[in-house]
């Protein structure tokens, strides 16, 4: 195996040599690297292991250049790559070197031959039975070794780290975990984990640092343990994250004071903080293809009156909406997981199918038992006053559809008071709020008007969100998301439902061939009035670029139908296009063409018929 590699290492040196002779060292560049002969492994994850890399190929994009030391080593690498993956018997058996014509850049292929790897014969968890049955059998799902497998050192550490904190998690702060492998076959091997679990432990004491103005209530019952509870180091990080939500701490720790030698049955926990401060104003200026330039400017006083009341005041404008909205929550309400929330405000819509002004509030008492779930329930009571595009309002053929549309025929507004009781609920395991690449979202929405209720309309509607992401060989990810919609009238009458209920797609987070609002139900003379069923979908596969600058290919699907549960799958709209992404803090910055593959006949765009296929569109976060 020496030989080998000193073989290769000499064939490419001779053949490099030459042009270095007349160049500086680290002068040529590679063009290229690539592997023949191997099958067993990520090519991926062995290219990032070595130090010699291939350079960009895009014209300004980094170059990588040869560096005849650092490619010996990398030859070690790539052994030492395979061992421990469990292929001893893997070595390079050549080099293959190009150098163009210039003799400035080359070409390296490697060939690699892998052998046949030692597997798992079995894997044994001894000591483990001290865990509730459940969590045995989840472990031993979900361990990342498996029999079959070749003997990875680096999923034997996972699983090792996993079974770890499986202990600690259930009452054994000082527990280990030791890791040995046993023959078993010419080929083959015993994986075997073995707990020496200590003792077990609950929560002691609970020693608070770092405070001012804040209360050590407020800091006690957001952890999500008590003294007494049984010790569990999710119950800490659960509790850590808790205590930043509340915007209260610019710094948070909370650790355990173990002593490992006396491995007392009681742990003490301390928590240090650093307060941050209550009171905060901040500016935002934005540009969207949608509301044009934004300006908004909000205030947040995070302990209002103490108990870490959150107070929050902001006004907005853009082309789309202005207003201002004001908050108080109670982040404590009889119990950690509940708060009560009350919000008021006077907001302006302006949107390209009908004008929506809303003055009134509501009252939301939400449960949020970790990160990921959440449920409320809100009263709500605004009066609310809608009117129809002026362009709409003025054609006197549209009277009685105006009329059937429950607006004034005269002024094509709706003005009442909604009164409403909705129900929320949500789930998120996504990895990363603004640029999810794993996991999955599902919201709900429930809304009843009137019956039972005072109030001018009597409705109730229904929408669902799921999304779904998936990343794919590290580079890509599968992005989908299906949005469904209902709502449903007393009595079958439109008089019932306020017009801003009514349902309008298109748009930059929408359907992307179309612009915002233009999928929807035409009057006669081929204007957008809304429906009552919806269902919108996407789906895209995004990937990098270069540094910072990703891209997109996406496939939209949507329509409204005019009545409650008109769902017809035959009449969806598509759209498809590319799109361009570019990573900030606060997110991606992006730009995204659709070209409608079927076109919406007679659609009337600020009263003139639309005979375009395609929609740019410009805004900050992803679509979806």
């Amino acid at each position: 195996m020496h030989m080998s590699r000193r073989c290769a290492s000499l064939l490419l040196a001779v053949a490099v040599g030459f042009a270095s002779a007349c160049r500086e060292d680290g002068d040529i560049v590679i063009s290229s690297l690539t592997f023949d002969g191997v099958s067993q492994v990520d090519k991926s994850a062995l290219a990032n292991a070595l130090e010699t890399k291939r350079g960009s190929r895009l014209p300004w994009g980094q170059k990588q250049y040869f560096d005849r030391r650092a490619f010996e080593a990398d030859l070690q690498r790539i052994v030492a790559f395979y061992r421990d993956r469990g292929f001893p018997d893997a070595r390079v058996t050549s080099v293959e070197p190009r150098l163009n014509d210039t003799q400035d850049k080359i070409d390296i292929t490697i060939h690699i031959s892998e052998g046949e790897p030692i597997r798992v014969a079995a894997v044994e968890l001894n000591g483990f039975e001290v865990l509730p049955e459940r969590v045995l059998q989840r472990l031993r799902r979900q361990l990342t070794i498996r029999e079959g497998d070749p003997v990875d050192a680096q999923l034997a550490a996972a699983s090792r780290e996993r079974a770890l904190n499986d202990l600690r998690n259930h009452g054994y702060p000082y527990a280990d975990v030791r890791l040995t492998n046993a023959p078993a076959g010419p080929r083959s091997e015993r994986v075997i984990f073995e707990a020496i679990p200590g003792t077990l432990a609950r929560f002691g004491p609970v020693e608070i640092n770092g405070l001012g103005s804040v209360d050590d209530e407020v800091v006690l019952r957001q952890l999500t343990f008590k003294p007494g509870d049984l010790f569990a180091r999710d119950d800490m990080r659960d509790s850590q994250r808790k205590l930043y939500a509340m915007e209260l701490f610019q710094f948070v720790n909370i650790a355990p004071l173990e002593d490992r030698e006396q491995m007392p049955a009681e742990v003490p926990v301390r928590v240090t903080v650093g307060e941050s401060k209550h009171r905060k104003v901040t500016f935002g200026l934005g540009y969207g293809s949608e509301e044009k330039a934004r300006a908004r400017v909000r205030w947040d006083h995070v302990n209002f009156f103490g108990g870490a009341r959150h107070a929050g005041v902001e006004a907005r404008w853009s082309s789309l909406d202005r207003g201002i909205r004001a908050e108080l929550r109670e982040p404590y309400f009889l119990h950690q997981n509940f708060s009560l929330g009350f919000q008021g405000q006077y907001w302006h819509s302006d949107e390209p199918a009908f004008t929506q002004t809303t003055r009134g509030g509501r009252v939301v008492l939400r449960h949020q038992a970790n990160q990921q779930n959440f449920w409320s329930v809100s009263l709500i009571n605004e009066y609310q006053s809608s009117a129809i595009a002026e362009e709409a309002r003025t054609d006197f053929t549209l009277r009685d559809e105006l009329i059937a549309l429950g607006l004034d025929p005269d002024t094509g507004e709706s003005r009442g008071t909604v009164s409403a009781i909705a129900f929320d609920v949500g789930r998120n395991t996504t990895n990363n709020v603004l640029d999810a690449r794993r996991g999955y979202v599902l919201n709900g929405h429930l809304e009843q008007a009137g019956g039972w209720m005072w109030g001018s309309y009597n409705y109730w509607s229904a929408t669902a969100d799921a999304r779904y992401f998936h990343s794919v060989a590290r580079r890509f990810v599968l992005a989908t998301r299906v949005n469904v919609g209902i709502v449903d009238a007393a009595d079958n009458s439109n008089l019932n439902v306020p017009y801003h209920k009514r349902f309008f797609l298109g748009g930059a987070t929408s359907n992307r061939g179309w612009g915002r609002f233009e999928i929807a139900p035409l009057s006669s003379d081929g204007f957008p009035v809304g429906g009552l069923s919806m269902l919108d979908g996407s789906s895209e596969v995004r990937f990098p670029v270069w540094g910072n600058l990703g891209g997109v290919i996406f496939v939209d699907y949507s329509q409204v139908w005019p009545g409650s549960w008109e769902f017809d799958l035959r009449d969806l709209q598509y759209a498809v296009g590319p799109g361009l992404r570019y990573r900030t803090p606060v997110g991606p910055v992006r730009v995204d063409l659709g070209y409608q593959l079927n076109h919406i006949d007679g659609l009337l765009v600020n009263g003139e018929p639309e005979n375009r296929y395609w929609r740019v569109h410009f805004s900050i976060g992803q679509a979806f």
